[in-house]
Order: C-alpha cells, then sequence, then structure tokens
C-alpha cells in the first residue's frame, strides 16, 4: 500500500480507538459552525480523522485504500496527499456556509469530503474504469458512477433526506477535487500551465 494511504488509513483508525477509549474528542475536534461558539480553525482539517462509528470508519476507509492508493501510485505521495487535503478543506468550506445559512449548530465529522474529492479524481483520472457499487451491484464506469453520486448527493441535501449527513460537505469535496484536476491539466476556471 502506498504511504500516505497507509498513513491516513492508520491516523484513523489511532483516532478511532483513541475515541472509543479516552472519550469523545467532537467539543475540540469536530467541525462547529461558527455561530455555535465551538469554531475553531484547527476543525477544519481534524473533523475528517473523527467518525461516528464503526461502520462510518469503514466505508470511509476501504474508499480511501481503493481510491487512494490508485491515486498515490499514478500522482506519488506528495501530490496525492495535496489533492486530499484540498478536497477536505473544500468540504469544511460548503459545511461551514450551508450551516451558517440554515442556521445549525450541529457538529460535522469524518473523512467523507475528502474521499469524495478521491472519487473525481479517480473518476478524472480513469474515466473508463469500472466499478461495481454495493447497492445497487450494477457495473458502470468510474465517470458514470461519480456523476450518479454526486447528483444523489445533490438531491439528498436539498430535500433534506438522509438528515444527519453532511450531503454539502461531500459536495465541497467533489468540487474541491474537481478544481485542483482543472487546475493541474490547466483547464478553465484556471489559465494554461505546465506541470
Amino acid at each position: 500500500m502506498p504511504p500516505v494511504t497507509q498513513s491516513l488509513l492508520i491516523a484513523n483508525v489511532a483516532i478511532f480507538l483513541i475515541q472509543q477509549f479516552m472519550g469523545s474528542m467532537v467539543g475540540w475536534f469536530a467541525l462547529w459552525p461558527p455561530s455555535s461558539g465551538l469554531f475553531m480553525p484547527w476543525q477544519v482539517l481534524t473533523y475528517a480523522f473523527l467518525h461516528g462509528g464503526l461502520t462510518h470508519l469503514a466505508f470511509n476507509m476501504f474508499g480511501l485504500w481503493m481510491f487512494g492508493g490508485e491515486l498515490e501510485r499514478v500522482w506519488g505521495p506528495r501530490r496525492l496527499l495535496a489533492f486530499y487535503a484540498v478536497s477536505v478543506l473544500t468540504a469544511a468550506a460548503a459545511q461551514l456556509a450551508v450551516t451558517a445559512v440554515l442556521g445549525s449548530n450541529v457538529p460535522t465529522i469524518g473523512a467523507s469530503g475528502g474521499l469524495f474529492g478521491l472519487l473525481i479524481g479517480f473518476a478524472m483520472v480513469f474515466p473508463r474504469r469500472t466499478i461495481t457499487p454495493l447497492l445497487p451491484p450494477i457495473p458502470m464506469p468510474a465517470w458514470l458512477f461519480v456523476t450518479l453520486y454526486g447528483l444523489i448527493e445533490l438531491t439528498l441535501g436539498v430535500t433534506g433526506s438522509a438528515s444527519g449527513i453532511a450531503h454539502f460537505a461531500h459536495l465541497g469535496g467533489l468540487l474541491g477535487g474537481w478544481l485542483v484536476m482543472r487546475y493541474w491539466r490547466g483547464q478553465p476556471p484556471f489559465g494554461r500551465r505546465t506541470l
């Protein structure tokens, strides 16, 4: 397993175990809306290492292993880490914007925003690679899988379905990953550049 992917997996699992044995870390390290009075600047990164349960952790780490490892083999460790960090930060920005508009004081946790960035990165690097989701188990090209997943997240976010899930953080991670890919490729809204 490539080093950054492995380090992120180990860090997430270790922090989850610390959460189980030392109690909640949500107060200091979850992403709190500024209106809550609990927001701290480091939370725009630390929230991505907290998880609400074993299933939440398992799904995110499976995706990190599956997509992050593949991208790290192509990009190398530094580029993957930068890409993942931008996805986590844009997911945080999107979630903070939505909670400000809604007047919510609920914290956000989980690596899903970073994972959604990896998803779009994977789809843009390997658009024709076949992905078979768990539900429904229908094989489809990566670009179609990510497009459909993004549309589902948008629909659920706008309609308020499946509350308790940070759909707009997921969309923010997608946006961040897409923007980084466009920047690296010298595509609009960015100017031409060489790698």
